[in-house]
């Protein structure tokens, strides 16, 4: 697919006639390990930096810088280029880096997870990285608008929901493909909880301290009504003693009063 945008009037305005710093290094690197395996095949051997299934402790990161072939590394590139380069712009490099790195090491764990033992796979590729790129896009910008194949206007979010359900579906049985969408499902995810995730904790916290003031305070309630209660059993208690004198007292109401005055006294010292 070729992707052009097309902003809405009153838009944050789209700008990637220019290289970030980050996208720049990260494009470099990419296209000089691509020509480096495509001229020197013979000298260097540089699958053995994709994800294998035994994975070597480099891999989970190396994975992706290393691509199949020339479609592969452009479309990654140029999508990275188009919707990276204002998240950078907006993020700063260190945030989007960050960002990139991972939901790119993420993606490729989760891979690992579901092949692990399986001597007859490699992952390669940014994807899962970049399919991160374009949801954080999608949540930022969600009514700007891409021409597909510079023809049809879809609003972003609806188009990053639509490669997510493509993704979804593709990766309950993708045995006879080799495309991973589980690592493009799995890079959504991991950005949509890297961005979430500090707002979920934050609910969480608000939350949690509501219940526990909510339980202090039910606590309290209930120890009032407690020591309204055993007021009001010294208070008849004493109001019979004023009558008709202490001996008017059953032994049973002696040991009452004499019990309930003392817990009285407990709670109020508390308090």
């Amino acid at each position: 697919m070729r992707y052009q945008f097309q902003s809405e009037q009153g838009d944050y305005s789209f700008n990637s006639q220019r290289f970030t710093s980050i996208i720049k290094a990260l494009i470099s690197i990419n296209a000089a390990l691509f020509l480096l395996r495509y001229f020197m095949v013979d000298q260097f051997d540089l699958l053995n930096l994709g994800l294998s299934s035994s994975p070597k402790l480099w891999q989970p990161l190396t994975y992706m810088f290393i691509h199949g072939d020339f479609f592969h590394i452009f479309m990654n590139m140029f999508v990275l280029w188009m919707f990276g380069t204002e998240m950078e712009s907006i993020w700063g490099s260190k945030k989007f880096l960050r960002y990139y790195l991972v939901t790119g090491v993420g993606s490729g764990l989760v891979w690992l997870f579901f092949n692990y033992g399986n001597t007859f796979s490699i992952l390669i590729g940014a994807s899962g990285a970049i399919y991160g790129i374009l949801l954080a896009y999608g949540l930022m910008f969600p009514n700007r608008k891409v021409l597909i194949y510079f023809l049809f206007p879809v609003k972003i979010k609806y188009f990053v929901t639509f490669l997510a359900a493509i993704a979804f579906i593709s990766s309950i049985d993708s045995s006879s493909s080799n495309i991973s969408h589980l690592t493009h499902l799995s890079g959504m995810v991991i950005g949509f909880l890297f961005l979430k995730l500090p707002k979920i904790k934050y609910r969480t916290a608000l939350l949690i301290n509501y219940k526990i003031a909510e339980s202090r305070e039910r606590k309290s309630q209930k120890k009032k009504a407690g020591i309204i209660s055993l007021q009001k059993k010294v208070d008849r208690l004493l109001d019979k003693v004023s009558e008709d004198g202490f001996d008017a007292l059953s032994e049973d109401e002696k040991d009452q009063l004499y019990t309930y005055s003392k817990r009285l006294g407990r709670d109020v010292k508390k308090d």
